[in-house]
């Protein structure tokens, strides 16, 4: 591993990785745990679920020694959909600790009842999840400050992986 190209394949395995643990995290604590995600957590995922495939087409391309022009795209995107997701993780976090307002559609919803049993057992059974409650911390941090900690090392790793691929000159071949 002692080529840029080799240390621009361990950060994107990393990237991968790293991500790929987050959204199962985000699933597993929905699933397992029970917690109901908000409309801004839902959102947060979204950087995964675009960002983690187009990853690993950069993997790929890199691997292959591709052209660097679509590398390069690929890693910015990379690195500004999970800077995205940083954003609405320190966004939320904040909302959460009381420092700025949240979003005023945020809270659930659904369809309307078509009569009254039917309002009356989704008042029994729904439960409104707020953008703006912590529903768990740890350390201080929320689901969505954990999110925006873990979307900043990934748009970090992803600019890491670009800079250190520029060595590799305007084309990239294998070692």
């Amino acid at each position: 591993m002692s080529s840029p190209r080799s240390f621009s394949l361990l950060l994107l395995v990393l990237l991968i990785a790293g991500g790929t643990a987050a959204i199962s995290f985000a699933w597993g604590y929905q699933l397992i745990g029970g917690y109901a995600p908000c409309k801004l957590c839902l959102e947060q995922r979204v950087p995964y679920y675009a960002g983690l495939p187009l990853a690993l087409v950069a993997l790929w391309l890199l691997w292959r020694g591709a052209a660097r022009g679509l590398l390069v795209v690929l890693l910015l995107l990379v690195a500004a959909l999970f800077a995205y997701g940083a954003g609405l993780g320190g966004y939320q976090a904040g909302a959460e600790w009381g420092f700025w307002p949240g979003p005023a559609d945020c809270g659930g919803g659904s369809a309307p009842p078509a009569n009254a049993a039917d309002l009356l057992n989704a008042l029994r059974s729904t439960r409104v999840v707020s953008c703006t409650e912590a529903s768990w911390r740890m350390f201080g941090l929320s689901f969505a400050g954990w999110n925006a900690v873990a979307s900043t090392g990934l748009a970090l790793l992803a600019l890491l992986c670009l800079w250190t691929s520029r060595a590799n000159g305007s084309k990239l071949k294998a070692d």
